[in-house]
């Protein structure tokens, strides 16, 4: 290790995906490095350790982690990061050499927003989810949408996050919307910069792939009924936007053959219902309260 670190901690939220290798190796190739790296272990064994240990680099810790998904692994190590400023990606995804010092530099200039940048597919572009290679740079300030912050290639104010309650673990597969939205909706920063640059890897098979997609639908539903249960009514029209793009997607498989595995919206009409009904149930006001008097 040479040179002075980046002020950052970089999180990476593990089920022990054998992609993790690739990512770990990817950041200890950055430069500059991060002043910490926390790996928190959700594969409930003794692997990650191992490989993490096999790196020999003391900037690398593992953190066991009890509980699965990763919106509760993104905020153990939000909460336990000892910089102010938090870099996140994801088992499955490899960083460019320059991310952590190009991420941190980015940060400098508006430490109390978020950023995200590129995800680029590495294999079938048609079978690699969650990936954005926008040119230009945008500034989501004064937005409201829900779709712009990528999970696997973001950095974050971790007081900031934390303060704002951190990613909704009730919401599997879209917590990040949950989160992007509530964000934007409060008046927060956030943009989108090219230069910070990951690799989504192709690693799912085709029903994995199909079965993921549903799961996203699912997720999406929970966090509908969640606003749509605290009377925000806007949500109603991304609603009905879903179902359109579901009904174009049964289309193009009926007329053009398209499988699922190529076309996330194929699983909208299988999974948005199952998460609208499980979303209204989940924060429903006697069961917030039940939760609360816990």
């Amino acid at each position: 290790m040479t040179g002075e670190p980046a002020p950052v901690t970089v999180v990476v939220p593990t089920i022990g995906r054998p992609e993790l290798a690739a990512c770990l190796g990817s950041l200890a190739a950055c430069s500059p490095r991060a002043e910490e790296v926390l790996v928190v272990d959700q594969s409930e064994g003794e692997d990650v350790r191992e490989l993490v240990e096999s790196l020999h680099r003391p900037d690398f810790r593992v953190v066991a982690c009890e509980r699965r998904g990763v919106a509760h692994g993104t905020n153990v190590g939000l909460s336990l990061a000892s910089r102010s400023i938090v870099l996140v990606t994801h088992d499955d995804c490899t960083v460019d050499s320059a991310w952590i010092g190009t991420a941190a530099r980015l940060m400098a200039d508006d430490p109390q927003g978020i950023l995200t940048g590129r995800v680029v597919p590495a294999g079938d572009p048609a079978h690699v989810p969650s990936t954005i290679d926008l040119a230009e740079a945008r500034d989501y300030a004064h937005g409201r949408d829900f779709s712009v912050l990528f999970p696997n290639n973001m950095a974050l104010p971790r007081d900031g996050a934390l303060e704002f309650g951190g990613f909704d673990e009730r919401i599997p597969f879209a917590e990040d919307n949950d989160f992007c939205y509530r964000w934007l909706r409060a008046g927060r920063r956030m943009r989108y910069s090219p230069l910070p640059v990951v690799w989504h890897h192709d690693w799912r098979s085709r029903p994995e792939l199909e079965r993921l997609y549903v799961q996203y639908a699912i997720g999406q539903g929970v966090f509908y009924a969640k606003h749509l249960r605290q009377g925000d009514l806007r949500i109603a029209r991304h609603v009905l936007i879903d179902v359109r793009a579901g009904a174009r997607g049964l289309l193009a498989r009926a007329v053009r053959g398209r499988e699922r595995s190529s076309d996330w919206r194929q699983g909208v009409l299988r999974g948005l219902p199952i998460g609208l009904v499980r979303g209204w149930r989940i924060f429903s006001p006697r069961r917030l309260r039940e939760s609360e008097s816990r």
